[in-house]
């Protein structure tokens, strides 16, 4: 199962870091160039483990998962319950460490997944690797910005 890959170093405590990576609404949207639409779903109205969401990516494609682990401010993971057809299985996990020398914190997300059909999934998993692998860089470094931008640290004091 191909597994892609981001990091980044973000000038915020794991608290912060953590909080910013959860927001949502028009605050979500001001930070992560990923997502054009998402939502909580079944009435919940906060993450949490086995909270579902529904992810509409600004391509178009869209996607429901749920929450297989909720631990701030350390991680979060997610797994896909439905979503684009090519892909059979799909989950991810972000974790939020202090950075190494001691300012800021590090941020790793990690995403595996796999494709179908089976007979085409050797080249669709290698072009999900690049084009996912793409994406998830691009959105790390929104988050990263997000981390510096005083209307998203704003939204997050406000919880």
């Amino acid at each position: 199962m191909p597994v892609v890959s981001a990091q980044a170093v973000v000038p915020v405590d794991p608290d912060t870091a953590f909080a910013v990576s959860q927001t949502s609404g028009d605050i979500r949207r001001r930070w992560d160039p990923f997502i054009s639409e998402q939502r909580f779903l079944d009435g919940a109205d906060a993450a949490g483990k086995g909270v579902r969401t529904y992810t509409r990516q600004r391509l178009g494609f869209a996607m429901v998962s749920h929450y297989v682990s909720y631990a701030p401010p350390t991680n979060v993971g997610m797994v896909m319950e439905r979503g684009p057809w090519f892909f059979e299985k799909l989950g991810g996990g972000w974790r939020f460490t202090p950075a190494p020398d001691g300012d800021g914190t590090l941020a790793v997300w990690k995403y595996n997944f796999s494709c179908r059909p089976r007979w085409l999934a050797p080249v669709a998993e290698w072009i999900g690797e690049r084009v996912l692998g793409y994406e998830i860089r691009r959105r790390i470094a929104g988050f990263a910005r997000g981390c510096e931008d005083d209307a998203v640290l704003a939204a997050v004091r406000e919880r």
